[in-house]
């Protein structure tokens, strides 16, 4: 019997915490989950499925060297020795950013294992979607550790679909930060095509995501990037990824579409620039299961990513995710009314644990903020941005 979705968790994936003050805040799960709950859309037992503890290690090296995997799991020891601590910095695990930390790979192949799963149970046609929150570290190269990113379980995911299936894969990244580090695994392989709509990296890490960038090889063609501007609000946001959207799909032909929904192009993401409300993350979502089912056969695997409001911006998107993935019945109640309340419950719950004042409303009445001045600039710079990343595709 095949499921229509299913929701991969594992405790340990919680674990996967660099520092108590460290903006990659993992609460953002469990207020998610909560969420779900108190809105009557979690998971049912059918639908949450467990995780191994373990990946195969033979996994995790067709994306990342083995030396790199060693300098983690020696990073990883309560107490590591002095040689791993002088190579932290090499592997990049000693920066700000992405500092190491006890446990740090045990929860890191955790969520890799998730992504797999996920993977594996979507090409067996068991279940149709799937998700893993935890998941989207984007940012891991094959060598460091980069951007809050240790292991990177979407690569990791589609090389095994790669290596074990032989499917074309589509993947899209939703984060505001450019997905550079699955565009690397796959820049030269021509059966991955990666689609990255991200702020652009004039102003932002990790500086890479031009639209000139199209791979190399018999991957050239294969990987889009469209980055936005600064300040760039929801109407354009959609309108440049939902055109380029339907070229990359045309050209791809994919198999299965991986997606990355970091949810840090919101408004009030303190790490970005962009000023799109949770607008956006009710419709890609949208735009993404239908293609799915227009293109896949329904195959479609979902992953987390960035987000650094966790109270006011994650737990929303991320349920809304969700919900578009089952086909929830409140998303036509929220169609229908846009001043939807979130549930009572769930704000007297986390309100006294919030720093900020929590939104009401599943989305944003976008008629309080203030107009961006510059408007029709930035929306005819990233109109031109989309055109140019068609262009490349036909």
């Amino acid at each position: 019997m095949t499921r229509d979705a299913v929701y991969l968790f594992h405790p340990n994936s919680l674990n996967y915490v660099f520092h108590k003050d460290h903006p990659f805040d993992q609460r953002r799960i469990t207020l998610t989950r909560d969420l779900l709950r108190t809105a009557g859309a979690f998971p049912t037992p059918a639908e949450i499925l467990p995780v191994e503890d373990r990946l195969d290690e033979e996994l995790l090296h067709a994306v990342h060297i083995p030396e790199y995997v060693e300098r983690v799991k020696a990073l990883s020891e309560p107490l590591p020795d002095d040689r791993a601590v002088s190579d932290a910095q090499k592997y990049g695990l000693d920066s700000e950013d992405t500092p190491f930390f006890p446990g740090m790979h045990q929860s890191a192949e955790i969520i890799a294992a998730a992504s797999v799963e996920a993977a594996r149970l979507v090409m067996d046609g068991e279940a149709r979607h799937a998700v893993n929150l935890a998941g989207g570290l984007h940012h891991a190269m094959p060598q460091r550790g980069s951007g809050f990113c240790v292991y990177n379980d979407a690569s990791i995911a589609i090389s095994f679909i790669r290596k074990h299936y032989g499917a074309r894969v589509l993947y899209v990244d939703t984060d505001v930060h450019h997905g550079d580090g699955v565009e690397m695994s796959f820049y030269s392989d021509p059966g991955v095509y990666t689609y990255s709509i991200h702020e652009t990296g004039k102003y932002l890490f990790p500086g890479t995501g031009l639209v000139e960038q199209r791979g190399e090889g018999e991957g050239f063609g294969c990987t889009v990037n469209l980055p936005m501007e600064p300040y760039t609000e929801d109407d354009s946001w959609l309108e440049c990824f939902g055109s380029v959207l339907d070229d990359v799909l045309s050209k791809a032909k994919p198999d299965i579409i991986i997606s990355q929904h970091g949810c840090d192009a919101h408004a009030l993401d303190p790490l970005a620039h962009v000023h799109c409300s949770m607008r956006i993350y009710r419709e890609m979502p949208k735009m993404l299961h239908e293609a799915a089912h227009r293109y896949c056969g329904g195959r479609w695997v979902a992953l987390g990513g960035g987000g650094y409001d966790i109270w006011r911006v994650v737990p929303r998107a991320w349920a809304l995710l969700w919900m578009e993935m089952t086909g929830n019945p409140l998303l036509k109640r929220l169609d229908a009314d846009p001043h939807l309340r979130l549930p009572q419950e769930w704000l007297d719950r986390w309100t006294p644990e919030s720093p900020e004042e929590l939104p009401e409303t599943w989305l944003d009445d976008t008629s309080l903020w203030t107009p961006m001045p510059r408007r029709a600039e930035i929306e005819a710079k990233n109109r031109q941005a989309a055109e140019l990343a068609s262009m490349y595709l036909r």
